[in-house]
């Protein structure tokens, strides 16, 4: 069967996401901030964010256990967008091409419930898809199947019409264990190659 619908994620697939961007801009000593993102902020705290906690308790924790980084740590939500250090250019025309063509997309992504709106608004092309689930928002991320039965269920869609398309091999794992036509996202040359092959109007 060949699927007619495209499913992205959105993070390191359409925007490019860093924590180190931020960070960098506050830690000047490049082994120092190493130590930071390993120890302080990493990318597993991030992803309590991305598994539906607030805020404000995830950096009043943080700063609990690091006092002396307090400022550095609360500059995490207001100055989060500097995270996002831009769109990936192909990847948002490829999408554009088709949604221009008529095919149905779709996303799902692990991204804090607090910062997506936000982020919709100032990358209007995450304003189009049909249909959003994040993260944030469930309190289950991926690459836990949940998410995937519950994008199906919530829209009425069936895996196997869907290529779903992330640069996590565990997320597209299980997505693929699920009946999803999956994509490992890499480089959107190849991704075009691959969506082409799948019969997609690219």
């Amino acid at each position: 069967m060949k699927p007619t619908i495209v499913v992205f994620d959105i993070g390191n697939v359409l925007l490019r996401w860093d924590m180190r961007a931020l960070f960098a801009t506050l830690i000047d000593d490049g082994q120092e901030l190493d130590v930071f993102l390993r120890d302080v902020c990493p990318v597993s705290w991030h992803a309590t964010l991305d598994a539906g906690a607030l805020y404000a308790d995830a950096i009043a924790a943080r700063v609990a256990l690091y006092p002396h980084y307090e400022a550095i740590i609360r500059a995490y939500d207001p100055r989060w967008q500097e995270t996002i250090v831009g769109p990936i250019h192909q990847s948002v025309r490829l999408l554009e091409r088709l949604r221009a063509a008529g095919a149905p997309t779709y996303a799902i992504t692990n991204f804090p419930a607090e910062k997506f709106e936000e982020t919709c608004a100032l990358h209007p092309f995450l304003q189009g898809f049909e249909g959003v689930i994040v993260s944030g928002r469930e309190k289950v991320t991926k690459p836990d199947p949940a998410i995937f039965r519950l994008f199906l269920d919530r829209f009425g869609l069936a895996a196997g019409d869907c290529v779903f398309i992330d640069d996590s091999a565990a997320n597209v794992a299980s997505a693929a264990a699920l009946g999803f036509h999956a994509v490992l996202f890499d480089d959107p040359d190849r991704l075009e190659g691959r969506l082409a092959a799948l019969g997609l109007p690219v």
